[in-house]
């Protein structure tokens, strides 16, 4: 998992997680948003120390999918330096 660089506690990119028939939405959020997300995402999200993040859960609702589902989608998240670098750009590049 990795939080974004500005320092806002939030992820760095919008992202789908899936486990199962459950689909878990993570949504990058501004500072002073909090952690919107149903019980199940909002545990995972806390313990995994992000502040601002808006999740939102599709799919099946059964809760051991849903978790699986956020800890999938927060474990493929990638920083824009990684991303620049795959793709052989610069970071200004791949966030213009």
């Amino acid at each position: 998992m990795k939080l974004s660089k500005k320092q806002d506690n939030s992820i760095t990119h919008d992202f789908l997680g899936k486990f199962g028939s459950s689909t878990v939405l993570l949504k990058k959020a501004p500072e002073g948003t909090g952690v919107i997300a149903g019980g199940p995402a909002r545990s995972v999200c806390e313990l995994a120390g992000i502040k601002n993040i808006r999740t939102k859960s599709l799919g099946s609702n059964n809760k051991q999918n849903v978790v699986l589902a956020t800890i999938a989608g927060l474990s493929q998240l990638k920083t824009p330096e990684e991303v620049a670098r795959n793709r052989g750009k610069s970071v200004d590049e791949v966030m213009a």
